[in-house]
């Protein structure tokens, strides 16, 4: 054989290895679409089936709970607070909320003030347990209980805080998986992506490395940045950050992802001022939670939103109403989840979102009451 012939050999062989390495890698981007796809569908579907718990103790009497909210600016903490204080009616208890206005000593100072009134619970609204373990190790020292909402980055028990009885959250990775597929789909597998998160809540750096690696399972796709930007200070800071972030990344910024909708409030002056397209411009943006008012209302006018994966909040502060009542009969807890649902313009005014809320169509305030013998 001349030597040239077996170069050609040689090249042809190479020739075929690339074309099967670029065949290979091109059906498993399809598979990740399609399966992409299919989560999609299914979390935009309505939510009309009753998954949680069936059984549980009657109501346990008149009890006293305060409600200590992260920030009532914060339209998930103000929502489940307000689903906690409607079941606590239903309940027969007397139901208090203290504001924790976005700072952590003012968390502290709330949680302090909540012990001092001696109720029988406190309910954590989006207030981290590690951020204030100590005052919580005080409350329960004091025989109060305690249930959280957002209070760590799982739903059931806090990891090094055992005071807290249940955590009621969706699946922040399902939270975050959502959101990050939504953005791989609705591109076609080409977003370029900025996170925004707030590290000092655990769950949102969970949601935050979930969203990540939703992204990077698309080859086409690309997290251009994180970006760690505190919730309590939005107002402040991000009108400037996406202006520069604007500058820095010009048309590869083609998406949005934040843990929740607040941040998307302080965008929208910088997005206008760069003259984005509110319906059709670029970057395209998604929130992991909560369902704000304010998101559901610009995803319908297509005012620089096109996503909000939100929790249950109604039905989330009923939850939070339960789980007490069983840490009042010295029972487990539910271990229920709820499920996640993602809103976009196809599906906004359904389950609740024509009310600016995902309220799920599946009875849960009668089979809460159904559970605890009260009308």
């Amino acid at each position: 054989m001349s030597k040239f012939r077996f170069i050609a050999r040689g090249l042809l062989a190479s020739t075929a290895l690339v074309a099967l390495n670029v065949a290979a890698a091109q059906a498993a981007d399809d598979a990740f679409m399609t399966k992409a796809k299919e989560y999609i569908a299914l979390v935009t579907a309505p939510v009309t089936a009753w998954t949680g718990p069936t059984t549980g103790p009657k109501a346990q009497g008149k009890r006293v709970v305060i409600y200590v909210s992260t920030d009532q600016r914060n339209g998930g903490a103000q929502g489940a607070g307000d689903g906690a204080a409607e079941a606590a009616k239903a309940l027969g208890w007397d139901f208090r909320v203290l504001d924790g206005q976005g700072s952590v000593p003012a968390r502290t100072s709330a949680m302090t003030q909540a012990i001092a009134l001696k109720p029988n619970a406190i309910i954590l609204g989006g207030v981290d347990a590690k951020e204030q373990q100590p005052v919580i190790e005080q409350a329960a020292a004091e025989g109060i209980k305690i249930v959280g909402w957002h209070a760590g980055p799982q739903a059931g028990k806090v990891e090094g805080v055992p005071q807290v009885f249940y955590n009621v959250t969706t699946d922040p990775l399902e939270v975050a998986k959502a959101s990050g597929l939504y953005a791989v789909v609705d591109s076609g597998g080409t977003a370029g992506v900025i996170l925004f998160t707030d590290s000092i809540y655990a769950i949102a750096t969970a949601k935050t490395n979930a969203e990540k690696a939703a992204i990077e399972g698309c080859s086409g796709c690309k997290v251009l940045s994180v970006e760690d930007t505190p919730i309590g200070d939005l107002a402040n800071r991000m009108g400037q950050l996406t202006t520069s972030l604007l500058s820095k990344y010009g048309k590869a910024w083609t998406y949005s992802i934040a843990v929740n909708d607040l941040y998307f409030d302080f965008s929208a002056p910088s997005l206008v001022s760069a003259n984005i397209d509110p319906a059709s411009g670029y970057p395209r943006q998604i929130s992991a939670g909560d369902g704000s008012v304010p998101a559901f209302q610009r995803i319908k006018q297509k005012q620089y939103q096109i996503a909000t994966v939100a929790e249950p909040l109604h039905l989330q502060g009923w939850q939070l109403a339960d789980e007490l009542n069983r840490a009042f009969a010295g029972e487990q807890p539910s271990g229920y989840v709820p499920p996640v649902h993602l809103f976009t313009p196809a599906n906004i005014d359904k389950d609740g979102g024509d009310q600016n809320i995902f309220d799920p169509g599946n009875g849960y305030k009668d089979q809460y009451k159904k559970i605890w013998g009260v009308k």
